[in-house]
């Protein structure tokens, strides 16, 4: 017997995508990113005293329908911050312009921002946003035995729904002869459709919303029977397995699969780099180092842009640009966590869809 729970959230890269899409401004649009994570004590007030030294520093320079503009922008984020923040946030981005027909947008998330900071240019500055979409993807997270299942959505460190299958424990007993063997058979039938259901609802979630990539936990006797009833677009989408019972908490699960994630992301962006400079060397479709890249991205060639993650202060608005065009052409953007894979070619690179 199956029942769900959904928090109904918009997806981060639907977000990004309408961000991107901003036409440029003369007014200053601001983009604020607030890490809101209670320090020890339990307050998450902290962000105050950033943005007591943030706004005026950025305020210095501004004349005029800039000045007003962002003065504007200064009290409604004020205003958000005091009534509108959830118990469970713990990061806000925030992105406002009031000089551009008053736009005003607030992602409030789960999943915790590495520090607060505040920007200032024509369109939105979605760096950090495309990061931390990044660093905390969406996938599904099953965990299984012979008579109940629990599947979690988790997206940016929060679970986005929940879905249960419970069915009647069956029982150990002992018979002799034809009897036993008459039960067995009926306990293997029972399990058989439990895994059976267990996969329909799997399916239809990962159909639904949208998964590519699943983490399972299951014992060893049910294993077997759930990748052979498992069908080969579901069997594909499983990244790993882990050893997890099936009532550990829903914090703990997933802790154990977000980090089976990473390193299968960290596995797997070894795996890009490599593609990307084997397509480099060949004059193929890769091209790599910053000129090249943002070239690719203005011929709107980019398939996928590669870049590292972590860039210094000096790097970061460049990195912006990279990222907001990708995010216009809908290119995939993957954020190479280890530093080496791409610093003799500039920290960027890109595979192609085609080659002009």
């Amino acid at each position: 017997m199956a029942k769900s729970t959904h928090a109904l959230e918009t997806p981060l890269r639907d977000q990004l995508d309408r961000l991107a899409a901003f036409e440029p401004a003369a007014a200053p649009v601001l983009s604020l990113y607030l890490d809101m994570r209670p320090d020890q004590h339990g307050s998450r007030g902290n962000y105050d005293s950033f943005l007591r030294k943030a706004f005026p520093d950025r305020a210095r320079g501004l004349k005029g329908d800039a000045r007003k503009s962002f003065d504007s922008d200064v009290e409604r984020i004020t205003l958000y911050l005091e009534n509108e923040l959830e118990p469970s946030t713990n990061g806000v981005a925030l992105f406002a312009c009031s000089g551009c027909n008053n736009f005003f947008e607030a992602i409030q998330l789960g999943a915790p921002l590495e520090q607060s900071s505040l920007f200032l240019g024509s369109v939105p500055h979605l760096y950090p946003l495309a990061r931390l979409n990044d660093q905390y993807p969406r996938y599904a997270a099953l965990l299984v035995d012979t008579n109940s299942a629990r599947l979690f959505v988790f997206g940016l460190g929060v679970a986005e729904a929940h879905h249960e299958v419970r069915n009647v424990k069956t029982r150990k007993t002992s018979m002799g002869g034809w009897s036993q063997a008459r039960y067995q058979r009926h306990v293997a039938n029972f399990h058989l459709h439990h895994i059976k259901e267990v996969v329909e609802v799997l399916d239809r979630v990962v159909r639904e919303d949208a998964i590519t990539k699943i983490v399972v936990a299951c014992d060893p006797v049910t294993m077997p029977t759930l990748m052979e009833q498992m069908p080969k677009h579901l069997q594909e989408k499983v990244v790993d397995v882990v050893h997890l019972d099936i009532n550990t908490p829903e914090h703990e699960v997933l802790t154990e699969t977000l980090e089976a994630m990473r390193e299968k992301d960290a596995q797997t962006d070894a795996e890009r780099v490599e593609r990307l400079l084997d397509a480099w060397h060949s004059g193929g479709l890769g091209v790599v180092g910053p000129d090249d890249t943002m070239d690719a991205l203005a011929k709107a060639q980019v398939e996928e842009l590669l870049i590292t993650a972590n860039l210094d202060a000096k790097q970061a608005q460049f990195a912006d640009y990279l990222v907001t065009r990708a995010q216009q052409q809908s290119a995939r953007i993957r954020f190479i966590e280890n530093p080496e894979l791409l610093a003799n070619v500039g920290d960027v690179g890109a595979i192609l869809r085609f080659k002009l």
